[in-house]
């Protein structure tokens, strides 16, 4: 088993702590800018918020070396994304129904997915435990 110094797990909780504010923060700007512009039929704003969602999550997953950091920053964004989805008593929705809206929904949760599945499942340690490689326990 590895043991990590109070000052390396630290560092680890606070990574994953900024990606999952990341992912919050993604997730109220592309909730109220996903239907700001659109090429025709085709919603260009929902497809680069899709996009850039998916770049994180990847990026987040390979340089932490783990799946967890894939998911931290998409909890964030789902825990915002999804009461954004509700309608209110007056009838206001930040992610109205139509193209724009079905396209960053379920186009990013398809990211989610897809991020997760390309990240790394273990790599020995993140990139902020450089130098650090894992023992075999001595078996007798």
């Amino acid at each position: 088993m590895e043991q990590r110094s109070q000052a390396e797990s630290a560092l680890g909780g606070a990574a994953y702590g900024m990606l999952f504010v990341l992912g919050v923060a993604m997730a109220v700007v592309g909730g109220f800018t996903h239907p700001a512009w659109q090429v025709g039929p085709i919603p260009a704003s929902a497809t680069l918020w899709v996009l850039a969602l998916f770049g994180v999550c990847v990026g987040a997953g390979r340089m932490m070396r783990a799946r967890l950091g894939a998911i931290v920053t998409a909890i964030g964004w789902v825990l915002v994304t999804m009461p954004f989805t509700l309608q209110l008593g007056p009838g206001d929705l930040v992610i109205a129904q139509g193209a724009p809206g079905y396209m960053y929904l379920y186009g990013s949760l398809v990211a989610l997915v897809a991020a997760y599945l390309l990240s790394p499942s273990s790599g020995g340690g993140s990139w902020l435990m450089h130098g650090y490689t894992p023992q075999e326990p001595d078996v007798k």
